[in-house]
């Protein structure tokens, strides 16, 4: 007896009308009929031989092919005898040590750095994004990289306004001196100075935008991500919301800076305290599966989520909002995706 042998390392997501095998070794993922999925629920336990006995001769063309296609894509390979009980399953089980990965700022001055600078230490933050509503010179970047120096933090993303001073010189001389930041993102930029290509250590990007926070929460193929780490937090947390901090432009503490629910204020408690509240993790564990709408989804583990902006149709038992994002326009019924939407809120956002 033959058996086809699916790589422990290929996911298949079932949705309401398709389904996505994703690749997590190669971080691809592509769509696929939904009457595949049952094929290769089939070829994990039945011989194929076994398999084609229940079809008729037109039918068993169709199979021949969906096997080739298993082939050659590389999602695994045939074999005589059941070889793969012999493979164990990959581990989706998901373990950060650090207590928070990711701190979202809103900032007007850099002062307010100071303040949470103790904090990252503390937390073992990872990962720091800042929204500066100011435009910043070089030496206030340079004072930025400086400020985290033998932190703890992997690295920081930055987002200010575009101004006449940001040239090729410019980022010449912040390649030269900056190590910890791996993002620059230049806003309401109505044209673009120069191209940055792969010159520089870090990442550049212009932007024509009025770039605001608020504009977070957008869901769109673009922002996916096939990822090992990635797809196991999602199976297990909230992926937007898991040991995340969010600080808006008043310095209140959020679980994102545009949730309305805030706990305290960073100049009167610490991140560390704020983080005590039992209110503050209450959406950490709130998975796609249990979010209407994307519970049906297949792009549900590669994707984000947002409850700052929701549909506010439909809460759990616990008082929580499980409904659809807003600004999601993806209907996994139809498999179709809308452009725009007539609800005023989408548009309000």
């Amino acid at each position: 007896m033959t058996y086809f042998n699916l790589f422990s390392n290929i996911m298949v997501t079932k949705g309401a009308s398709r389904i996505l095998i994703s690749d997590l070794q190669r971080n691809i993922s592509e769509l696929y009929s939904l009457e595949f999925y049952e094929i290769i629920e089939e070829l994990r336990t039945k011989p194929i031989e076994n398999i084609l006995e229940n079809y008729d001769a037109e039918s068993r063309e169709f199979i021949y092919e969906y096997i080739e296609l298993l082939l050659e894509k590389e999602y695994g390979f045939i074999s005589e005898g059941d070889w793969d009980r012999n493979f164990p399953p990959i581990s989706y089980e998901y373990h950060e040590p650090n207590e928070i990965t990711n701190i979202f700022i809103e900032i007007n001055n850099l002062s307010v750095l100071d303040t949470i600078k103790q904090s990252v230490e503390h937390l073992g933050v990872k990962h720091l994004v800042i929204y500066s509503h100011k435009k910043l010179s070089l030496r206030e970047f340079q004072d930025i990289e400086l400020q985290f120096t033998g932190s703890v933090l992997n690295g920081i993303e930055i987002f200010s306004p575009y101004h006449d001073d940001v040239d090729e010189n410019f980022i010449n001389h912040l390649n030269q001196t900056l190590k910890r930041i791996y993002g620059l993102v230049f806003y309401s930029c109505a044209k673009t100075p120069f191209t940055s290509g792969d010159k520089f250590r870090f990442h550049v990007q212009f932007s024509s935008e009025d770039l605001k926070i608020s504009s977070c929460g957008k869901v769109n193929l673009k922002y996916f991500n096939t990822n090992s780490q990635k797809v196991s937090e999602a199976l297990h947390h909230n992926s937007c919301l898991h040991k995340k901090i969010g600080i808006d432009v008043n310095g209140n503490i959020k679980n994102c800076p545009l949730m309305v629910e805030n706990f305290g204020n960073i100049n009167n408690i610490s991140l560390e305290d704020a983080l005590t509240n039992p209110g503050f993790r209450k959406y950490w564990n709130l998975t796609k599966d249990k979010i209407e709408i994307c519970r049906d989804c297949e792009f549900r583990y590669i994707c984000t989520d947002c409850r700052a902006f929701t549909e506010n149709n439909h809460k759990n038992s616990e008082g929580l909002d499980i409904s659809k994002p807003l600004k999601c326009g993806y209907n996994p019924y139809t498999g179709k995706w809308k452009a725009g939407s007539k609800n005023p809120l989408q548009q309000k956002h």
